[in-house]
């Protein structure tokens, strides 16, 4: 079995050798073992699971919560010549029963699947009828409500066990506490299991904290000096589009990302940033995540996370390639009140919580005791502006009643349009009441696309419309015509969020929100925002911190490399330095031009407050000049 992993990894991936603890874990799984694998941000996670699927007869089961990491893989896995395919809530029955289908007759190896699609009739009654070899849980710090990203969901994962008890399980996630990494095993019921841990240090990546209130101008200095391809996180999707072009204006190459943009538009911008046409990408934190991008030099958090695992996996998207890179987190005073103000968006009163259910409720038309296990395309936009409400505190809202089991609610989904022929090729010649636009649209669709007679196809309207001479609006009625015709099914591109009823309407008064989805909740994320201000605030090492979060032995290890082990350094090699030689060595640097104070600070080998101190002298004496007291001349 040794060699088979080999020549599999060599076969499809063209790699010689596995990366640290990719080999363990492999075994651990093809010898029947449940097992838990925590590795950092660019360990390479998917290729524990894929390459021993290949060598065993049978389907792997992924669960993963995002529906673009699923597009990712599944586009990966067939570019490699791997047939995949993938389930969520934003398909149609109809479409999950022939993917189900393909799967039984053993035309794919991986199937990926949201975990709300777990506690479905149709995936209960299928799922049976497969051969399973191993079941795949990715972002598994879901499952456990220690967990920074908890989705109730995850929990409905131990009901596949009980279907199939004899599969080994493989959990998978890049940030988990020994609290967390330990629920999950439990609650994933484990038996006979094996914990495999890359260590977190990361001996390439230098973690730094830039305090001040110009984050802005900050930003554009780090960008100046550090060369190569960069990431900047931001909070919201508005703020994105407004960084990136300041960056452009700034004569930088930038671009923008987030969830609300379409299909095309992020495939478009992922692959100029991944082939280096665009340098920057600000994005909120729906980027990176499957983008395998090894030469990142620096992430730069423009924005506090709320979570030291989020940072953590958010700053780990640098450096993969093992050469130097920098995660930069920029902290103003005024953060600390941002993130004490998040917590209180989060957690909105309980009354708004009830009122939200009951408005959501009309807004979908629920009877009282009606709804259960019915799901909804739920338009937040119209939502918010029907009952004058902002979208933060109603989408916390939306995950507290989720939470505490009185809906599921799913987060928006962006699906291209997707066809299949239900006719057979032979019948197609003999098609009547079909006008010559709406044959031209079936003609291109047929020389444009494979395998629509098999299965569901994606397809692009834009595509259509320029290879058969007409408009996109002709195209969509076309398609529509060859559906009323019963030709074909044709399934127009949306994007919507979901809501399920997990029970049926009730009055507010009868509505609990449970201790353990509100109160509990809170305190864990007020003691991650503590977490979050010590780490942008202590002079201990960062990497040392984020090791004992994680729950690392770090005792007097120091990573030597981020801005408090260097800072430390200089205040070592300064302590033989007397004031005097302080300020000549300013004077020298200043020479005939007019110098910043941050670019003396940042450029002399000593603790910044001294080179502050002498300044000040030099300033208070004459010997330099300052009219801002931010650039500085020697006195001629």
């Amino acid at each position: 079995m040794h060699e088979i992993i080999y020549e599999i990894l060599h076969e499809y991936w063209g790699y010689d050798k596995f990366r640290p603890m990719q080999e363990e874990i492999i075994t651990s799984l093809l010898d029947g073992h449940d097992t838990l694998g925590l590795m950092p941000t660019g360990g390479g996670k998917s290729l524990t699971f894929q390459v021993p699927t290949l060598c065993r007869e049978g389907l792997c089961l992924v669960i993963t919560p995002l529906v673009a990491l699923m597009k990712d893989q599944v586009d990966n896995l067939r570019a490699r010549g791997i047939r995949a395919a993938y389930i969520h809530a934003g398909m149609s029955r109809r479409e999950m029963v022939v993917t189900f289908d393909n799967c039984l007759y053993g035309r794919f190896k991986f199937l990926y699947i949201s975990p709300e699609r777990i506690d479905t009739e149709l995936f209960t009654a299928r799922i049976q009828g497969l051969s399973v070899s191993f079941i795949v849980v990715d972002e598994a710090h879901c499952i456990s409500q220690w967990g920074y990203d908890f989705r109730p969901a995850y929990l409905k994962i131990a009901q596949i066990r009980h279907i199939l008890p004899h599969v080994p399980v493989l959990a998978l996630t890049a940030t988990a506490t020994p609290r967390v990494a330990e629920d999950i095993q439990q609650k994933l019921n484990f038996h006979d299991g094996r914990v495999f841990r890359t260590p977190f240090t990361r001996p390439n990546l230098s973690y730094v904290v830039r305090q001040g209130e110009d984050k802005m101008q900050q930003l554009l200095r780090i960008l100046n000096r550090v060369p190569g391809s960069a990431i900047v996180y931001v909070r919201n999707r508005k703020r994105t589009k407004e960084v990136a072009e300041m960056l452009s204006r700034a004569g930088l190459s930038a671009d923008y990302y987030h969830a609300g943009l379409g299909q095309e538009d992020k495939n478009e911008k992922q692959r100029r940033w991944k082939e280096d046409e665009i340098r920057v990408m600000v994005s909120t934190n729906a980027f990176g995540m499957g983008i395998d991008k090894p030469d990142v030099r620096v992430v730069v958090h423009l924005d506090m996370p709320n979570a030291p695992e989020e940072y953590f996996q958010e700053a780990g998207r640098a450096g993969r390639d093992g050469a130097r890179a920098y995660a930069v987190l920029l902290y103003a005073r005024r953060d600390k009140a941002n993130l004490h103000k998040r917590l209180t968006e989060e957690f909105p009163d309980k009354e708004f919580v009830l009122k939200v259910y009951e408005r959501v409720s009309n807004f979908l038309e629920i009877a009282l005791g009606c709804g259960m296990d019915s799901i909804f395309e739920f338009n937040l936009k119209r939502f918010c502006a029907t009952f004058n409400y902002t979208a933060t505190p109603v989408l916390s809202a939306l995950k507290i009643l989720t939470i505490s089991g009185y809906i599921e609610f799913i987060e928006e989904t962006d699906s291209l349009s997707r066809v299949m022929i239900l006719v057979h090729k032979e019948e197609l010649y003999n098609l009547r009441d079909c006008d010559p636009q709406t044959d031209c649209v079936l003609q291109s669709l047929l020389r444009s696309y494979t395998g629509l007679f098999a299965d569901y196809t994606h397809i692009h309207e834009e595509l259509l419309a320029q290879r058969s001479g007409m408009t996109q609006q002709e195209v969509y009625e076309a398609l529509l015509k060859l559906n009323r015709m019963h030709v074909l099914h044709y399934i127009p591109r949306r994007r919507t969020p979901y809501i399920v009823y997990t029970r049926e309407r009730m009055e507010p008064r009868y509505v609990q929100i449970t201790h353990e989805a509100y109160e509990e909740r809170r305190q864990r994320m007020a003691d991650r925002i503590e977490s979050m201000i010590t780490y942008a605030t202590s002079t201990r090492c960062r990497q040392q911190m984020l090791l004992e979060y994680f729950g690392e032995k770090s005792d007097d290890y120091t990573c030597g490399c981020c801005d408090n082990c260097i800072e430390r350094k200089k205040r070592e090699q300064a302590t033989a330095q007397d004031p005097a030689q302080i300020a000549r060595a300013i004077q020298q640097f200043i020479g005939n031009g007019i110098v910043s104070r941050n670019q003396i600070t940042a450029s002399l080998p000593y603790p910044e407050d001294e080179v502050i101190e002498a300044l000040r002298f030099l300033r208070d004496e004459g010997f330099v000049v300052s009219e801002d007291d931010i650039h500085y001349t020697n006195k001629t």
